[in-house]
Parts: structure tokens; C-alpha cells; sequence
């Protein structure tokens, strides 16, 4: 897409994320893993947000910092830490990540994917194990692309009805795996579209990539509840820890 950049996804669905996606997945489960792989030290995560794991897991009593391109998406957090529990980079973490040493440094939900090209993924990989306390983890939940090959790489789909109807619009590049979205949302003021894209990897190749890095696979799971990941398993939690190159 022409002038997509690193805060162009915060920026479009800051307004309303917390409506949106407040539910997407575990929030309890997640801090409390979190938690434990952090061993009281500092956390980071790339691409914050407005809080929505940032904001428990600093009311669990975590050093939490967060690191997001998107003034929208920060300027929502804001609003929702009034007391800035959350210490606030505003930066690409394809480029650029707060000094550290941190013990967990995590990106949730597909987040690492807002990162569109191979080249801003490895860089962020190797700005994380540069950041990692000795004996941290980096931590990175996402979904498992599909091998079906007869999926359709054009669609639209109804994402949810109530006082908006929001359609969803995408096209999959199989060879590139990239897939471009608009989120398209009509309501009684007109239409407003909601762009976003993401460079996906299986999980074999996000390995690869951290152990580039320097980062070394500790443990996969099925979710953050720790569940064995299998041949079936639709999204993965990825837990690595600096290795030597």
C-alpha cells in the first residue's frame, strides 16, 4: 500500500482497539506466564499498544516498558495510565528498542508480523537479543500460517455487526507471504477504511531467523497456557533465550 508505514496500523485502529480486540486472547494466562519467564526483572513490549497486557502486567507489579511507532495508539495508552505506570518509547521497534538489559522482552499477537519486510524483522531480532538481560527470554506469540494451498488469496468477510458493519478485505501473496487488509467500517456517517499488513513466518522460519539473532528456542507452546504445540495447532507461543553464535 502507497505511505504505509510503521505507525499507519496504530494509527488507524487506535479509536477503537480497546472495543475491538480487548478479548483477543488470554490477558490473565499471558501476564501471569509472562510473570514467571521475567523472574521479577524489567519487561518490554514490542509494539505496546494502548496497554492492553502492558497495563495488568504493571498492576501485577512488573517493571513494564513499551515501545510503539503509533502517537494514536500511545496517545490511547495515555489515557488509560494516568498514573504512567508504563514507561513509553515512541519508536519503530523494527529500528529502534529501549535500552535494556531487560530479563523477558515480548511481542504478543502477531505483532512481530506489523513488521513488513524480512529485513525490519531481523533487525528487531537482533536489537532484542542486544537488549536481553543475561538469562532472559524473548517471546513471541503468533498464528501458524495455513499449508493449504487451495485457500483463496482474494476475500472479504464480515468481521462483526452491531451499531457498524465492519468487512474485511485481503490479499494473500503466498510466494511473498504478505497480506494486505482494509477494515472496511460503515456506519450512519459514512465509510471508513482501517488499512493494515502483515509479513508472516511459520514458526520453523521464525526460528531461524532468531537463531541469526542469536536467540535460541527454549520452549513452544500451543498458548500462553503453556499447552504442548502440535502438527494441528493454529497459533504458537515462542520462548528464546540468547544463545552464542
Amino acid at each position: 500500500m502507497d505511505g504505509y508505514g510503521a505507525q499507519t496500523y496504530g494509527d488507524a485502529f487506535a479509536d477503537v482497539y480497546d472495543d475491538w480486540y480487548s478479548d483477543i486472547s488470554d490477558v490473565e494466562t499471558c501476564v501471569a506466564a509472562l510473570t514467571e519467564l521475567s523472574r521479577g526483572g524489567p519487561i518490554l513490549e514490542l509494539g505496546v499498544g494502548t496497554g492492553r497486557l502492558a497495563l495488568p502486567l504493571a498492576a501485577a507489579g512488573a517493571d513494564v516498558h513499551g515501545v510503539d511507532a503509533s502517537p494514536a495508539m500511545l496517545g490511547k495508552l495515555a489515557a488509560n495510565d494516568p498514573r504512567g505506570s508504563v514507561t513509553v518509547t515512541e519508536a519503530d521497534f523494527g529500528s529502534q528498542i529501549p535500552k535494556g538489559p531487560f530479563n523477558m522482552v515480548f511481542v504478543a499477537y502477531n505483532t512481530l508480523f506489523n513488521l513488513v519486510t524480512a529485513e525490519a524483522q531481523q533487525r528487531c531480532l537482533q536489537l532484542v537479543a542486544r537488549q536481553l538481560a543475561p538469562g532472559g527470554y524473548f517471546a513471541v506469540e503468533a498464528f501458524v500460517p495455513s499449508s493449504d494451498s487451495s485457500s483463496p488469496n482474494r476475500g472479504v468477510d464480515v468481521k462483526h455487526v452491531t451499531e457498524s458493519v465492519v468487512l474485511n478485505a485481503t490479499i494473500r501473496d503466498p510466494e511473498a507471504q504478505t497480506v494486505r487488509g482494509q477494515q472496511i467500517q460503515l456506519t450512519d456517517n459514512g465509510v471508513r477504511l482501517r488499512p493494515w499488513q502483515i509479513r508472516y513466518l511459520t514458526p520453523l522460519q521464525l526460528d531461524a531467523s532468531c537463531a541469526e539473532a542469536g536467540l535460541e528456542l527454549a520452549a513452544r507452546w500451543g498458548n500462553w497456557a503453556g499447552d504442548p504445540f502440535g502438527d494441528h495447532s493454529t497459533r504458537h507461543v515462542s520462548i528464546y533465550a540468547a544463545g552464542t553464535r
